[in-house]
């Protein structure tokens, strides 16, 4: 492993601020307890019957859950991405990886990402911030990153607040649709472009999708907040205020996902950001999305002692509480689930 450099250091840093300290949105929600899935008494369904599984970027998994990019790039990064790997294969789920931008750079860390060979079956996903387009990066990069891990897509993934109050943040996003564009016309996989945590929201959606991008990743507001992950990476007061300014910024995920379906109906959406059960997963679902994605548990789970286990036991929580919502509410599959009516709650 080569000496701790800027970006290993960062990451390093990001995973033991999420773990230890309270890096929550603040002010602000998911959404999801504003709305409640209608309760049948007479579902007329066996449980055991109820069929969550669905097609996702051209391949089966069992349930619309993806465990969300996280991390990479730093030694014990490498533990983190395989346990949740060994996971997602073991239940069928899809993943992605965190930016891959430190291995881009240096191949030596190449390894905290590659998880193919405990992960052979499921859809896997590269990732990338979209603002390197603007400093140095293009479509070779981006198909070096997809390469490196045998990638089915690949996650550009938009962060302005989080560049705009980190320390070292890179700030230049003019000119990204069109590079983003030149990314999707140029390579061999699906290009999916996600928050990290504030929101894409009905407008910024269009614009994507009209650069050719195949699913949207909405990840909107509630969970964690990566300008509170910053605030305390912040040498001095000053940077520490200015980020903690923004601790309520963004679009709640609820309100994400219905907005990018009602603009977009035939867009795939990824619905994240503060998912954190499996009814969770099902309202996001029935709101619009047609999958859901979840991280912080997963994270969570992996570094403990019995790493891939706990976290095959945490999702496997999540996968019966969505065929348990699914079930009280008349639901058997996925198909009916994306139909049903959601009303507010009271």
């Amino acid at each position: 492993m080569p000496d701790e450099g800027p970006t290993e250091g960062r990451k390093v840093d990001h995973i033991r601020i999420v773990l230890n300290e309270d890096v929550a949105a603040k002010g602000v929600s998911t959404g999801f307890a504003s709305y409640r899935l209608p309760h049948t008494s007479i579902p007329e369904l066996d449980l055991a019957e109820i069929d969550t599984r669905t097609i996702f970027l051209g391949k089966p998994v069992r349930a619309p859950l993806l465990i969300s990019s996280m991390t990479g790039g730093a030694g014990e990064a490498e533990r983190i991405n395989l346990a949740l790997a060994e996971a997602a294969e073991h239940l069928g789920l899809a993943m992605g990886v965190g930016s891959q931008r430190a291995a881009v750079a240096d191949s030596r860390l190449a390894a905290t990402y590659q998880v193919r060979r405990v992960a052979p079956s499921i859809p896997l996903m590269a990732n990338l911030g979209a603002v390197q387009l603007n400093y140095g990066y293009g479509v070779e990069q981006c198909r070096r990153a997809v390469e490196m891990i045998e990638a089915d897509a690949l996650i550009l993934h938009l962060n302005p607040l989080q560049e705009a109050v980190q320390p070292e943040g890179d700030t230049n996003f003019k000119g990204l649709l069109a590079k983003i564009a030149q990314v999707c016309q140029a390579l061999e996989v699906p290009v999916i472009v996600k928050e990290v945590g504030n929101g894409i929201g009905a407008a910024d959606a269009r614009r994507l999708a009209d650069c050719g991008v195949w699913a949207i990743d909405v990840a909107g507001a509630g969970g964690t907040s990566w300008s509170e992950v910053e605030r305390f990476r912040q040498p001095g007061d000053l940077g520490r205020r200015v980020a903690g300014a923004f601790a309520d910024w963004g679009t709640s995920t609820a309100d994400c996902i219905r907005q990018v379906r009602a603009a977009l109906p035939d867009v795939t959406i990824i619905g994240s950001g503060g998912i954190r059960s499996g009814v969770d997963v099902a309202k996001a679902i029935a709101l619009g999305a047609d999958m859901a994605g979840t991280a912080k548990p997963a994270l969570v789970d992996s570094i403990s002692e019995r790493g891939a286990e706990a976290v095959v036991e945490g999702l496997e929580g999540f996968l019966r509480e969505l065929r348990v919502a699914m079930f009280c509410s008349g639901c058997a599959d996925l198909r009916a689930l994306r139909a049903l009516q959601v009303g507010a709650a009271t």
